[in-house]
């Protein structure tokens, strides 16, 4: 018998992979077929390449335009389920040919893993998975996976105006991907996180399980309150419980360019805003100003944007006797309802609350986020180094966003949840960069600027590891290999910066419930050793 060539073996593997690949599709649909008895039932749920609606029901909920190109790899098949009965045969189908399963909430996950891998993979769209029943006399609500933020704060104004819920300011973010992160908003120094306040839970697990609280355990159940759900099944749903919020509430916005002192009153804002009453939030955003004719620099400027749990009486003394020199007064004061303080923040009319109900926000665009965790106040001259980087050009479109801590975040353990970032935070910054269609030719020289920036900050942030946030999350830190086992070593490099020692708890709880590592993304929690079991495919 006369031996292949090498080259007629490199022939026969090329045909072979584009086959399966190619094939998957196919198979996969064959086998749903072969689930679901009624296949009508679904098939209208079903999007292929081949589909007119595809594209548009892939890009719907993407939400950073770096991802929607040429060159992205895109889902084999997106399903949009409307029950949960329907998810487990989706999971089992997924498992026999081999594909992963991301699952899109919202779609807001800053590198897209929700709906982006270069291996082949199908996309669970959580869309239809919207409602959000409220329970205002009990003070908890019941909230889908594939339900917005917005949605959430429009159905509790509808029972109640004296509830809310610490979860994000931008409405159009998922509850599911949202919530499995640890979550955070502006309400996070009084109450915590979102995260801290679920208090149960339903999700399908690897072996197409429907499971609540209680038949999942403690361990799971700790596990996807901050730890990322994706990594341990798909998130259904979420009961949380709802916290008071005054009748009133007062916001207030003060804006300080550098030639008004913005750099001393940033400097101050690190011994204040921690440490001041947990009803008051003082977010600070800086960005430079650029000129009108041809976007050049001309200084930066420092917005101080503030919520305070009750009316301007009360917080004009506290504000003025903690924070003089930001020189508050009562005309820079609005005072309005909780959930009016959720467009407020982001600059939609108060009156508006259907701008709640909308999925998508009014501009989306390219950025990228990075983040970090200061425990020691910055040096005055840091941020004069930072406004000195802001200068070139390939800042033109970046912020800095520093968002404070302290309040019950200090008193929370670190281990109540896989979010560990408590006490001893001062504040959390994001740094982002954005840029449009017009100059994608210029995003290499943006993204490198941006890591610059976050490089040139390494000293004076947090250290052994230097934190991240999963929901801002950044593979810049560190990424599991796309096939084969992912070993502790190399997940711990990303997976302690995000959660500290409580990477450890992680992974074992993984382990248990996921031994095979099925569902697995860029940065899933790993497995502690190689599956060698029986019985699941």
């Amino acid at each position: 018998m006369k031996t292949p060539s090498i080259s007629t073996l490199f022939f026969f593997l090329f045909v072979t992979f584009s086959w399966s690949v190619a094939d998957r599709t196919d198979h996969f649909l064959k086998c749903l077929k072969e689930e679901f008895h009624d296949y009508n039932s679904i098939s209208s749920l079903v999007y292929t390449p081949t589909n007119s609606s595809y594209s548009s029901v892939l890009e719907f909920s993407v939400q950073n335009l770096r991802f929607v190109t040429e060159s992205t790899p895109t889902p084999l098949v997106i399903i949009t389920p409307e029950h949960e009965s329907q998810i487990p045969p989706l999971i089992y189908c997924a498992k026999l040919n081999h594909l992963q399963i991301r699952t899109r909430s919202g779609g807001h996950d800053f590198e897209g893993l929700s709906y982006v891998t270069q291996v082949p993979f199908i996309v669970i769209d959580m869309i239809k998975f919207d409602k959000v029943t409220v329970d205002a006399e009990q003070k908890i609500a019941l909230v889908e996976a594939g339900a917005t933020l917005g949605t959430l704060y429009y159905r509790i104004a509808e029972k109640s105006p004296t509830l809310g819920f610490p979860a994000g300011a931008c409405p159009t973010i998922g509850a599911g991907g949202h919530f499995s992160g640890g979550g955070y908003g502006s309400l996070h120094r009084k109450y915590g996180l979102a995260a801290d306040n679920v208090i149960d839970a339903r999700m399908i697990d690897v072996n197409g399980r429907i499971l609540d609280r209680k038949s999942m355990g403690e361990d799971l159940f700790w596990a996807i309150r901050g730890g990322g759900g994706a990594s341990f099944g798909v998130i259904l749903s979420w009961k949380i419980q709802l916290v008071d919020v005054p009748e009133t509430v007062t916001v207030f916005a003060v804006q300080k360019t550098l030639e008004e002192n913005a750099t001393q009153l940033i400097h101050r804002w690190q011994y204040i805003a921690p440490k001041i009453d947990p009803e008051l939030f003082i977010l600070v955003r800086v960005a430079r100003v650029n000129s009108d004719q041809d976007g050049a620099y001309i200084t930066m400027r420092a917005a101080f944007t503030a919520l305070f749990l009750g009316g301007i009486d009360k917080l004009l003394p506290l504000v003025q006797e903690k924070f003089p020199e930001l020189g508050v007064v009562r005309e820079d004061c609005t005072e309005m309802s909780w959930v009016q303080s959720v467009l407020y923040f982001q600059g939609f009319p108060i009156e508006a609350l259907d701008w709640l109900l909308k999925r998508q926000q009014p501009y989306v665009g390219y950025f990228k986020g990075k983040a970090d965790y200061v425990r020691e106040p910055i040096p005055e001259y840091v941020f004069e180094g930072i406004w000195k980087l802001f200068k070139e050009p390939d800042a033109k479109d970046a912020d800095i966003v520093l968002i404070p801590y302290g309040g019950i975040m200090d008193e929370i353990p670190e281990d109540a949840i896989p979010f560990p970032h408590r006490a001893g935070t001062l504040y959390k910054i994001l740094y982002a960069t954005y840029w449009s269609k017009q100059n994608a030719q210029d995003a290499d020289k943006v993204l490198s600027w941006l890591r610059k920036l976050y490089n040139y900050t390494t000293p004076y942030v947090s250290k052994s590891p230097r934190e991240a946030y999963i929901n801002y999350r950044d593979l810049d830190i560190g990424v599991n290999n796309d096939k084969g086992e992912v070993s502790y070593k190399q997940a711990s490099v990303w997976g302690k910066k995000y959660f500290k020692n409580n990477f450890d708890r992680l992974v074992w709880v993984k382990t248990i419930v996921d031994p095979r590592n099925f569902f697995r993304n860029e940065q899933s929690i790993p497995t502690w050793r190689k599956w060698t079991g029986k019985g699941d495919i």
